[in-house]
């Protein structure tokens, strides 16, 4: 089985980052840690946090709701915590969920999307993924290429971390 998360709020960019990645990420942004709770128990997913009060509740200190806690605001460091404590990363889907909404992507023939894309994007690419839910069109641009750099660096500090971690 694939993990989900549940990011909160305190941590949201990693929501961005895990779904970057083809990770199944919620962003909780609501004040009622126990519907967090109910949601992870009821959809079998990880609770990633900053608030280390919230580690502190019956279901997550008794393991029956599985929760990371994070430290630090430089979010990737958090994410590079996020990928070596949870063993992520080897099973890697990029850009296959949309990253405002969590959606999985479908791809788009470049005829279908010639209205929603700009001209200039549309004479150069080729390829084009939508989601279904919101609608947002995706293509492989500049931003999609500093994301890959991003990820690229993600992975390459996971495997320095595992090769500290066994010497």
């Amino acid at each position: 089985m694939e993990p989900k998360f549940i990011v909160d709020a305190n941590v949201g960019k990693l929501a961005r980052w895990l779904r970057m990645m083809g990770y199944d990420a919620l962003f909780f942004n609501e004040q009622d840690d126990g519907k967090m709770v109910k949601l992870a128990l009821a959809q079998q997913r990880t609770i990633i946090t900053k608030d280390s009060e919230f580690m502190k509740r019956r279901a997550v200190a008794s393991g029956r709701v599985p929760a990371l806690l994070v430290m630090g605001d430089n979010p990737d460091l958090q994410m590079q915590t996020v990928l070596y404590a949870l063993h992520l990363g080897n099973e890697l889907k990029p850009f296959t969920r949309c990253l405002e909404c969590n959606a999985e992507l479908t791809a788009r023939e470049k005829e279908k999307v010639a209205e929603s894309v700009p001209p200039r994007v549309y004479q150069i690419q080729e390829q084009y993924m939508q989601c279904p839910a919101c609608r947002r069109i995706y293509w492989h641009g500049t931003h999609w290429q500093a994301m890959s750099r991003k990820l690229v660096e993600f992975s390459s500090s996971q495997v320095q971390k595992a090769k500290g971690a066994n010497l």
